[in-house]
C-alpha cells in the first residue's frame, strides 16, 4: 500500500493541471463512476480535482413526454436536491484512500435562500468526518437558470449566505460561489455589490468567483463586456480574499480572442495577480472531454511566465484547501478520519 501512494503522490505531483469546478453529477443526478473521473484525469495530466455535486435537480415534469437533456431543455422547474452531498459522499468514501486524496470535495446540497443552509452543512460533516474541503459551487444569480428555480432568488448577500460564510470561516473552507456580475440587459456590474457585500462582511473566507461573474446566456446577449477586466481589477485591489476561477465561460472571449490569441489585458492582470486565479473544466458528470476542455487554456498559460502559469494551471486551487477536511471535534470518528 505505501508503495502504491509513494507513486500516485509522485504521478499527482508531476502532473500539468489542477482542475478547481468539476461537478461529479449532472442536473438529473447521473454521473459516470469516480474511477472513469480518475482515469480522465491520468490521461489528462489531472493530479488533483475539486469535485462538488449539483445542488439543483431538474423537474421532469408530467406533461412532458421525454426527459429534457438540460436544465434548459424545457420549461420544467428545477429544485434543490440536498441528496447531492450524501450521493458525493459515498462514492468517494468506496474509493482507496490512495485514490480518494486526488478529490476535494466541496458541499454543495443547500438552498442558500434558506438560514437553515449552516444546519446541512453540520450535518454532513458529522456525518462524514474528514472528507469536505470546501464550499460550493453555490449557484446565487444565474440568469436563465436562476428563472427556473423554484423559490426565492438566491443572493450572495442574503442573511442565508452569511451563514454559510460564517460556517466557512470557522472551519477553515473556501467557498466557490457563482454569481453573475450583472443581468442578461444591463451593460453594468449590476450584481457586483453583492458578491462585494460578502468578501467585505467575511474576510477570512476566501471566496472563489466562478467564471469571473460570466456565462454563456449573459455572452450570448452582451457579447463581450468591456466593464469585466476593470471591475475585476477593482476587486481583486480592494479584497484580498477573492479568488477567481476562469473556467470555461471566461475562456472566450475574455481569455482569447477571435483568433485563439491571448488577451493583453488579462495576461497583465493574471500575472499581476498570479496566486489569485485558477482554472477548471466545469463539466457534469461526464469525463470524456476532460483533457480537451483544459488544454484550451495553454494557448493562455503560455502567454504568462512560467511560473505565473504553473500557479494558476496547477497550485493556487491547492494552496486554497485546508490541511485537513472538517472534523467536529464531538464526533469519535475525527481521530481517525482522513
Amino acid at each position: 500500500m505505501l508503495a502504491v501512494t509513494a507513486i500516485a503522490v509522485t504521478a499527482s505531483e508531476g502532473a500539468r493541471y489542477t482542475d478547481s469546478h468539476l461537478h461529479t453529477v449532472d442536473f438529473f443526478q447521473q454521473g459516470a463512476p469516480l474511477e472513469t473521473l480518475l482515469s480522465a484525469m491520468d490521461a489528462a495530466g489531472v493530479g488533483n480535482a475539486m469535485v462538488s455535486g449539483m445542488p439543483l435537480m431538474k423537474k421532469w415534469h408530467e406533461n412532458e413526454p421525454k426527459r429534457p437533456d438540460t436544465y434548459a431543455g424545457d420549461d420544467a422547474g428545477v429544485y434543490w436536491f440536498s441528496a447531492t452531498d450524501a450521493y458525493l459522499a459515498e462514492s468517494l468514501e468506496a474509493l482507496a484512500p490512495e485514490q480518494r486524496d486526488r478529490l476535494h470535495p466541496f458541499l454543495s446540497g443547500f438552498n442558500p435562500t434558506d438560514k437553515n443552509a449552516d444546519l446541512h452543512l453540520q450535518k454532513m460533516t458529522e456525518l462524514y468526518p474528514g472528507l469536505w474541503q470546501g464550499i460550493g459551487e453555490v449557484i446565487t444569480r444565474h440568469d436563465d437558470l436562476t428563472a427556473l428555480t423554484e423559490g426565492e432568488t438566491p443572493r450572495a448577500n442574503s442573511d442565508a449566505m452569511f451563514r454559510v460564510y460564517r460556517y466557512a470561516g470557522h472551519n477553515g473552507l473556501p467557498v466557490l460561489l457563482h454569481s453573475n456580475i450583472t443581468s442578461k440587459r444591463e451593460r453594468n456590474p449590476l450584481y457586483a455589490g453583492e458578491v462585494e457585500a460578502a468578501l467585505t462582511r467575511f474576510p477570512d473566507v476566501n471566496i472563489i468567483w466562478a467564471h469571473a461573474g460570466t456565462s454563456k446566456t449573459l455572452h450570448r446577449h452582451q457579447g463581450t463586456m468591456p466593464f469585466l477586466l476593470p471591475e475585476i481589477t477593482r476587486m481583486l485591489e480592494t479584497y484580498p480574499n477573492l479568488y477567481i476561477d476562469l473556467s470555461w465561460s471566461v475562456l472566450r472571449p475574455y481569455l482569447l480572442d477571435s483568433n485563439d490569441q491571448p488577451v493583453s489585458g488579462w495576461v497583465a492582470l493574471v500575472s499581476r495577480f498570479p496566486n489569485r486565479f485558477m482554472i477548471g473544466s466545469d463539466l457534469l458528470g461526464k469525463y470524456g472531454r476532460l483533457g480537451e476542455k483544459l488544454s484550451e487554456f495553454e494557448p493562455f498559460l503560455q502567454a504568462l511566465p512560467t511560473e505565473v502559469a504553473h500557479q494558476v494551471a496547477r497550485s493556487n486551487f491547492l494552496a486554497l484547501l485546508p490541511t485537513r477536511g472538517v472534523c467536529p471535534q464531538h464526533v469519535a470518528r475525527c481521530s481517525q478520519a482522513r
